[in-house]
């Protein structure tokens, strides 16, 4: 139906006849020519009606926008004065010899070129917001970021292979979404959380190099960056350390920038310990880009009176920390803000002091928490932050998370706020992450990352003696500032993983009802074995420049995993609730 698509003609084509099919983008009448911008995938072709082809003319002037043509004419150069540089096709025109109308449209609900929509109405028209120029670039940014990886992982000899959708619930962190069997009355599969056991066990069986770009599904409270169903470049190789696992995955990465955009990333990326990218940025993500960094003080503190810093330094698990912003000119209601921002994140205020001329002590110091601290105080306060004459220094005082969640959200935004962040892209490593977090509400140890990562060599020994301080083999590629990656080596043997269960409070009972089907095939000679998972839908938001993974799923849920297309979930009929042997109850409460 069509030689070429719109966003193809050049002034190569001038003088020969083509043929075109796409949509009525802009219709324009100017005093008896008529202008139509006719648009498909690859953009936009201005097609003209002249009133001595009467028919073609008359057809023209009856469709709107979003109507279908198919247009036969000749391509033409513009008239001097016309050329869009802004358009691929834009130094050329179709004069119009025919035009079909394949199909009328009802008045779309909003011009497609308004850059005002609200996202409610871009969900509920999906359809049509998808025909829009940035959300074609996205999709097919997103196609082109899929394939680059699957061409780099095969060049890498890494194998496509599926795993089920309907599986075992097992436990992963997040709630499962469950299925209802009618075949087994009373009982469930489970979307998986990710391929974590199945890959696991494609490991076993001998595939060394397993990817999978795959689906995922979790049940749980969404924002920008998460949906219940999502995207993960999935993989699992076996027989290499970690650090042989990290140099191909980031080489994956940099192929990847490279080819899609362009762009050189560096080599080798950086790496952090965990408690190094804690005590420096107060992140395990830390935005490299943003050169602000935490300064610790909780030693310090141990010697005050003031008791806001003394109790957090006293107490088990407090931190006191600075944030020195260089050249600071905030204003009394900017710091109030800044005061407000951080309560967000547990902190009950935020301390500064404004360093006005440093040596002078005391008296080049302005806040009201100077007189709380003795001159060898603030001299070291002033020498570890290293403050000069017009910066500004914040403080966190509370339980060591507090803090860091707290003061690290406060360097980022300040950051960007205030003109630090550099430009372009910061990769990094994290690398040495604890092996469990304390729950306090469970009052036990909980898996940092899953209870089949292995622990670092040397470290297993700790798993009994001392959790706590156990590390794991674990890691996540950052950047800027956003986790696109996280994997980790696993355990292979069945004394470590035991030591593990045990530390986490898991009994044999209850590891083998939890996950039996893949502790009896890990006997069965398991090599060692590991990998990562990267965020599809995050890598090409980053890419795409936009802050939300909705602008690069075609059609996404609400952040109250919602899909305002098709108006799921919804109700089913009360047949269909019989066959799966299901009650409706009242829903609990909030």
């Amino acid at each position: 139906m069509r030689t070429h698509y719109c966003g193809e003609l050049t002034s190569a084509l001038i003088g020969k006849t083509v043929q075109l099919a796409g949509w009525v983008h802009r219709r324009r009448d100017h005093g008896g020519v008529i202008f139509i911008d006719l648009r498909d995938r690859e953009g936009l072709a201005q097609v003209v009606f002249d009133p001595d082809r009467v028919e073609a003319f008359e057809r023209a002037d009856r469709v709107r926008s979003e109507y279908v043509l198919r247009i036969t004419g000749m391509v033409r150069a513009r008239p001097a004065g016309t050329v869009n540089p802004n358009l691929r096709s834009g130094e050329v025109e179709v004069l119009a010899h025919e035009v079909e109308i394949l199909n009328p449209s009802a008045p779309p609900p909003f011009q497609l070129d308004d850059d005002n929509l609200s996202e409610t109405t871009r969900l509920t028209y999906r359809v049509l917001d998808l025909r829009r120029e940035p959300m074609q670039r996205n999709m097919r940014l997103r196609y082109r970021v899929a394939m680059a990886v699957r061409r780099q992982l095969d060049a890498q000899g890494f194998i496509d292979i599926e795993t089920p959708m309907l599986t075992r619930s097992t436990p992963e962190g997040a709630r499962d979404y469950l299925v209802p069997s009618r075949v087994h009355p009373g009982e469930f599969f489970a979307l998986p959380q990710s391929p974590q056991l199945f890959k696991q066990l494609l490991m076993v069986a001998g595939f060394d190099r397993y990817y999978q770009i795959v689906k995922c599904f979790r049940d749980e409270d969404l924002r920008a960056d998460r949906q219940p169903e999502f995207t993960q470049i999935d993989i699992e190789t076996s027989f290499l350390e970690e650090s042989e696992i990290q140099a191909i995955m980031e080489g994956l990465i940099r192929s990847v920038f490279h080819e899609v955009q362009g762009v050189e990333l560096p080599a080798p990326f950086p790496r952090l310990t965990y408690a190094e990218a804690m005590a420096r940025f107060g992140s395990d993500k830390p935005d490299l880009r943003v050169p602000l960094e935490l300064t610790e003080l909780t030693d310090l503190m141990k010697t005050v009176e003031f008791k806001v810093f003394r109790g957090a330094a006293d107490a088990p698990g407090g931190r006191v920390a600075a944030l020195r912003v260089p050249a600071a000119e905030l204003s009394r209601k900017e710091i109030d803000d800044y005061t407000q921002f951080v309560s967000i994140y547990g902190a009950k205020g935020l301390a500064w002091i404004r360093v006005n001329d440093p040596g002078k002590g005391a008296e080049g110091l302005q806040s009201p928490i100077v007189k709380f601290f003795a001159a060898p105080v603030l001299n070291e306060i002033l020498s570890r932050t290293q403050a000069q004459a017009g910066d500004l220094i914040f403080f966190g005082a509370d339980q060591a998370k507090v803090v860091n969640d707290a003061l690290g959200a406060l360097r980022v935004k300040i950051g960007h706020d205030k003109g630090y962040a550099e430009r372009g892209w910061r990769p990094l490593w994290v690398v040495d992450f604890p092996m469990f977090e304390w729950d306090a509400e469970g009052k036990r140890w909980a898996a940092m990352h899953h209870p089949f990562t292995s622990p670092k060599d040397g470290h297993e020994d700790r798993l009994q003696n001392d959790p706590g301080k156990a590390l794991s083999k674990g890691y996540d590629m950052v950047l800027n500032g956003s986790e696109i990656g996280g994997g980790s080596v696993r355990i292979h043997r069945a004394d470590v993983q035991g030591k593990v269960f045990a530390a986490l409070g898991i009994s044999e009972q209850e590891a083998r009802a939890k996950f039996g089907f893949l502790l009896d095939n890990l006997q069965y000679g398991a090599p060692p074995h590991g990998g990562i998972a990267f965020g599809l839908d995050r890598i090409v938001a980053m890419m795409a420049g936009t802050d939300s993974i909705r602008d690069v799923i075609a059609f996404p849920k609400t952040q109250r995993a919602q899909c305002l297309l098709t108006h799921a979930p919804s109700p089913v009929d009360e047949k269909q609730l019989r066959e799966l042997g299901l009650r409706l109850r009242d829903a609990p409460k909030a």
